[in-house]
C-alpha cells in the first residue's frame, strides 16, 4: 500500500481552479519532488493535504485512512507534517522552546519532550543556538528551526515547502546532506522546490504541476527531457543552469 494516495484532488477559489484532478502516490521511504511555475497550485495542494483547506473533490488517504475533514493537528498526530514557505517561528521564544512546543504534540511529559527537542536541535545543527531567541536567527538557521519543529512531531511523511529558497549554494549542499540523513532514518519526504539542483539531487520521482493540472510525472531524468515541462517551467532558466 502506498504511504500517501491522492486521487482526482481539486480545489477552487471562486472561479479560479487552483488544483484540478491531481492524482499521485508516494511510497514509504521515497523522496518525491513537486515542481511547477508560480501559481501552479503546489502550495494549495499541500494545504489541501494537511487540513488547511478542504478539497472540493477527490480523495486523500494516508496509510489507507481518509484525511479529508480532519484538522491540521489531527493529521500531524497521524504522522504527516509540513513546513511553510514563509517560516514563522515564535519569535520571542528560544530555539529550544520553539521545538519543545512541537515535541509536546507526541507527549505531555515536559521532561521527555525537552529531551526530544534537544536531540532534534542537535541533529539539525542548531545545538549552539538552543538558547537563542528565534528573532535573532539568520534565514538559514530559521529554515533549520522550521525543520526541527516538524521533526520533533515524529513524522512518517515530511512535507517541505521550498525549504531551500533563499539559501546559498553551500547552504543548499548542507541541507541536501541533512535531508538525505532524515530520509535514511525512515522518514518519507515530499518536497516543493524551485532550486532545481537540490530537487534533482534528492528526488527519486518528480510530479509537475501547471495551472493546477498535473502535466508530467517521472524520474528526474525523464522530467528534464519532457518538452511540455521545458516549455511550461524549466525553459531558459533551466538551460542556463543545466546546459546540454
Amino acid at each position: 500500500m502506498p504511504l500517501l494516495e491522492l486521487k482526482d484532488v481539486s480545489k477552487s477559489f471562486g472561479g479560479l481552479k487552483a488544483v484540478s484532478q491531481v492524482s499521485f502516490d508516494i511510497e514509504p521511504g521515497e523522496i518525491l519532488g513537486i515542481i511547477g511555475p508560480n501559481g501552479a497550485g503546489k502550495t494549495t495542494l499541500f494545504n489541501s493535504m494537511t487540513g488547511f483547506y478542504r478539497p472540493d473533490g477527490g480523495e486523500i488517504r494516508f496509510h489507507g485512512e481518509r484525511l479529508i475533514d480532519l484538522k491540521p493537528h489531527q493529521i500531524c498526530q497521524k504522522g504527516m507534517v509540513r513546513t511553510f514557505q514563509l517560516v514563522k517561528p515564535f519569535l520571542q521564544l528560544t530555539v529550544l522552546e520553539n521545538v519543545l512546543v512541537a515535541a509536546l504534540n507526541r507527549t505531555k511529559k515536559v521532561q521527555e519532550a525537552t529531551e526530544k527537542a534537544l536531540k532534534t536541535i542537535h541533529f539539525v545543527g542548531l545545538g549552539e543556538k538552543k538558547d537563542t531567541l528565534a528573532t535573532g536567527l539568520t534565514l538559514p538557521h530559521r529554515k533549520r528551526l522550521e525543520l526541527a519543529r516538524a521533526l520533533a512531531t515524529e513524522p512518517k511523511l515530511l512535507l517541505l515547502d521550498e525549504v531551500m529558497a533563499g539559501l546559498t549554494p553551500t547552504e543548499v549542499d548542507e541541507l541536501i546532506r541533512l535531508l538525505r540523513e532524515i530520509n535514511r532514518q525512515g522518514i518519507t519526504i515530499l518536497l516543493i522546490e524551485h532550486v532545481m539542483r537540490g530537487l534533482m539531487a534528492l528526488s527519486q520521482r518528480v510530479v509537475v504541476l501547471n495551472y493546477g493540472v498535473k502535466i508530467a510525472e517521472g524520474t528526474p531524468q525523464e522530467i528534464v527531457k519532457n518538452p511540455q515541462v521545458i516549455e511550461a517551467y524549466l525553459g531558459e532558466e533551466f538551460g542556463q543552469e543545466y546546459p546540454a
